[in-house]
């Protein structure tokens, strides 16, 4: 990196990938697990229950690691980002 230009840090897109990141983990857990990663998802993010969500691979813990608005507000920026 050159030292005559100043770097940006921007947290929030590091938060952002964290998520989808964590986002995508889960998924795979679950259509390994034979679920619907969709259905399971959506209903862990309406009912805050984390039961939806299987402990395979310790996806649960995971994804309990983020708000679930900010999963949402994620989800809806990258909708938007691909459909405008």
């Amino acid at each position: 990196m050159s030292q005559d230009k100043t770097s940006l840090f921007n947290i929030r897109d590091i938060d952002n990938e964290l998520i989808r990141s964590i986002l995508s983990e889960v998924w795979d857990s679950l259509e390994e697990r034979g679920y619907n990663p969709s259905n399971q998802i959506v209903g862990y993010l309406i009912s805050g229950d984390p039961g939806y969500i299987s402990s395979y691979q310790d996806a649960r813990n995971k994804i309990q690691q983020i708000d679930r608005a900010k999963i949402i507000e994620v989800l809806l920026q990258e909708f938007y980002k691909h459909h405008k």
